[in-house]
């Protein structure tokens, strides 16, 4: 063991360099996962995030209004107990409704303070908190309340108050826009929260007014006891209703499936790529030194001391460069411009930060370890120095091909260079580097796949089930033909489909499910149809994945459910992309709905705007051509209206690409170590070491272009079944991905091209001035 030792010591000090490289590219790959880590529970913690970064409350508790609520004295024995860390408020409330261009919204106002509370702060996302200069009545809307309403910081909005004496109208000036983690807006389902300041609400409602309380527990699972003993001191007959934090989260982070899952596959990937990369830095550096692990056996040295010397070596590589990753990220990570930062920065406060700051290096570790095992197993099997010269590999001639092109008078640095990169030393060998190259850039692809997947939802929201950008409800019904050709004169509005939407029960299930009737035989609704065809007959109707996987039928099958009490038979001819309701939806037209329903009139109207039309310009206008009569609502953006996502994806390929570039130093490294010997017949046959220099540089570049060509193939390849995977498991249903630009693949083999190009050009500076001597060192 003490041979080894010495042995292990002297070959760190003589090969300094390639050791620094060893732990700096495991320092490098552990750095990046860890990253990917941060951006990851980021994006697919909503919730957690905007409650660790606003400090949220776990309970929050609303009093009646008037006498029978609570005051400040009332809560404050709440602060004394032992689960509660902290209390905000109480804040005086008031229910009303905002209006804006003919959308409304309910809306609960809080008044608070010219400073934002310290416990379940609201995060600002645009424009400024409340304050005594400027406008008098001041506003700041919670985030979905304001997209809901199209308000920006600058505008105004209409609010309605409803009190003893009638209702009051008036103007707010909305100043910002916030995050909070309590349950957002939705339409019919849950008020939305703004703030504004104690004065103003007084002027609003002077009279009927509610208390809202937030208390943050030491322990969430306190929350029910915390509650019960909650509501014992304030008294039951004070508190109106109670949320707490499950449901919030469930709330902002029910839709997240999709990226969650996608997310969890792409670490796994990622973690996967990385060790491939080092492992074949690992690989690269042992088969380099084959000429002294010959010699090592010639003095004495066993197989299993060989073997021992190169775990311990590189497995303290390992170690060394997760430790310094590691350290790197934690005390750094949160000085990264951008998303990146903000993510390490609160990355401590989310769920699963530990377990992932020791798991990642750990796994990395591991793998590597394997990786090396292996390497070192076969470093135990070379030969001692009779069969020295196994210790370089054996040049392959040139090729016909290459002959005939030679004689062709084609460039000889393109035809060498094509040689080392694709058949020297080794076919076998070049492809595998080509291959253990182009996993990190199909993975980049497949980030860009997603990219695409998710900015379709903007862009194209008709192919992701999203015809209709708003959705029109009137208060007064009217005859169908006349409201719809009263819609269709608005300027921007292509068409105004007549609908109406039920709860149903299916046979054998207890859940419900929606059953919709959208336009008719003479004006169809335009379905985005992945199987089948759409409903053109009667009884003909097309389903969501979720639907079809809930009832265990495939497109052609027919189905039961039950309406009203009513029976409803449909036959399903297609399947649609449903995002609501987790894909439990089935759409027939209204003409179906009314064989059974005669008197059955549409209850909203789904507008389908022309190419180019602004939804909120276009709301205003239905607004005003309905006199004010209707109630105008965007269609809700399945995305969640979020580009962090996107951002998160951006950065996940940021740290692919980092993984990529150890993987391209190390190919370079490797061939131009392994083409050594071939020098000195490059130089006999006349190359001048310029020429030497761009034949290492053209090697670099044509096997970086076939690893992106072969990446962005299998990436776009893998991306769309992944994503069409997870789409339909979430019961959106397969038929959503789509594959980037082809000008953005172009752009990253191109990309990935000009980087081998670059990094082989300090290697290339090197080789060319390097003389050689006819030395062992040199031959062997």
């Amino acid at each position: 063991m003490r041979a080894t030792w010495r042995w292990v010591h002297s070959d760190l000090r003589t090969h300094r360099g390639e050791a620094l490289f060893a732990v700096l590219a495991s320092a490098g790959v552990i750095a990046s996962l860890l990253l990917a880590a941060a951006l990851l529970g980021y994006a697919v913690s909503p919730w957690q995030r905007v409650f660790q970064q606003s400090q949220g409350s776990h309970v929050w508790l609303h009093g009646r209004e008037g006498r029978e609520g609570f005051d400040a004295a009332a809560v404050a024995p709440l602060a004394a107990l032992d689960e509660v860390a902290a209390v905000s408020g109480p804040f005086r409330t008031a229910a009303a409704t905002l209006e804006t261009g003919g959308t409304r919204a309910g809306v609960v106002l809080r008044a608070t303070g010219a400073r934002p509370p310290d416990t379940a702060r609201p995060l600002l996302t645009e424009g400024r908190w409340l304050t005594t200069d400027g406008p008098r009545d001041q506003v700041v809307l919670e985030r979905t309340l304001a997209r809901t309403l199209w308000a920006e910081p600058g505008e105004t909005v209409t609010v309605t108050l409803t009190g003893r004496r009638g209702p009051t109208t008036r103007t707010l000036h909305v100043v910002g826009v916030a995050e909070t983690a309590e349950p957002r807006y939705r339409a019919g389902q849950g008020d939305g929260v703004g703030w504004l300041l104690p004065e103003t609400l007084d002027r609003l409602a002077p009279a009927a007014t509610g208390q809202s309380v937030g208390l943050r527990l030491k322990d969430a699972d306190d929350t029910d006891y915390t509650v019960q003993r909650a509501v014992t001191l304030l008294g039951a007959e004070r508190i109106d209703q109670v949320t707490t934090w499950q449901r919030a989260k469930a709330d902002l982070g029910g839709d997240d499936r999709l990226l969650g899952q996608i997310f969890a596959a792409f670490g796994l990937a990622a973690l996967l790529a990385a060790a491939v990369a080092v492992a074949g830095a690992v690989r690269a550096r042992i088969r380099g030194q084959a000429g002294d692990i010959a010699v090592l056996k010639a003095v004495g040295f066993t197989p299993g001391q060989v073997i021992r010397g190169f775990l311990l070596q590189h497995l303290g590589f390992a170690v060394a460069g997760a430790a310094l990753g590691t350290a790197a990220t934690l005390a750094c990570g949160r000085w990264i411009p951008g998303r990146v930062g903000a993510a390490v920065a609160l990355w401590p406060r989310l769920p699963g930060h530990r377990l992932a700051v020791t798991g990642v290096p750990v796994v990395a570790v591991l793998l590597i370890a394997a990786a090396t095992a292996l390497a070192a197993w076969r470093a135990g099997r070379v030969p001692p120095v009779p069969a020295a010269r196994q210790a370089h590999p054996v040049a392959r001639p040139l090729s016909a091909l290459g002959r005939r092109a030679l004689g062709r008078r084609l460039s000889p640095v393109l035809v060498l260079g094509w040689r080392s990169a694709f058949t020297a030393p080794g076919r076998a060998r070049a492809l595998g580097a080509t291959a253990r190259l182009a996993l990190p850039i199909a993975l980049m692809t497949v980030a860009l796949v997603a990219w695409s997947t998710l900015g379709q939802f903007r862009t194209d929201p008709a192919r992701v089930g999203r015809a209709a950008a708003l959705t029109v409800r009137t208060a007064e019904p009217r005859p169908a033909a006349a409201a719809a050709a009263a819609l269709e004169a608005v300027p921007g509005v292509a068409d105004a489909v007549p609908g109406a939407e039920f709860p149903a029960l299916v046979p054998g299930q207890t859940a419900t499910i929606t059953l919709r009737g959208l336009g008719t035989a003479d004006d169809p609704y335009p379905h985005a149809i992945a199987e089948g065809r759409a409903p053109t007959g009667p009884d003909e109707a097309v389903a969501g994945q979720g639907l079809l996987d809930l009832l265990g039928v495939r497109v052609g099958e027919w189905v039961r459910m039950t309406v009203g009490g009513r029976p409803q038979i449909l036959h399903l001819v297609g399947r649609s992309i449903e995002p609501d309701h987790g894909g439990r939806v089935v759409s027939t037209t209204l003409d179906t709905l009314r064989d059974g329903a005669p008197d059955l009139g549409p209850a909203f109207h789904a507008l389908v705007l022309r190419p180019g039309a602004d939804p909120r310009r276009t709301a205003a206008a239905v607004a005003a051509a309905t006199g004010g009569d209707a109630e105008v609502r965007a269609t809700a953006d399945p995305a969640g209206g979020e580009d962090a996502p996107r951002g998160v994806l951006a950065a996940l390929a940021a740290v692919l690409a980092l993984i990529a570039l150890v993987e391209l130093l190390t190919l370079i490294g490797t061939g131009v170590r392994d083409r050594a010997r071939d020098l000195l017949a490059l130089r006999a046959i006349g190359l001048t070491p310029r020429q030497i220099g761009a034949v290492v540089v053209t090697a670099a570049a044509l096997t970086a272009l076939a690893a992106a060509v072969l990446g962005t193939a299998l990436g776009a390849a893998l991306g769309h079944r992944l994503v069409d995977a997870e789409a339909a498991a979430t019961g959106l249903g397969a038929g959503v991905a789509r594959l980037p630009d082809p000008l953005l693949l172009g752009a990253l083999v191109l990309a990935a091209t000009a980087t081998g190009a670059l990094a082989a050009l300090a290697p290339a500076v090197r080789t060319a001035r390097h003389r050689l001597a006819d030395s062992p060192g040199e031959t062997f």
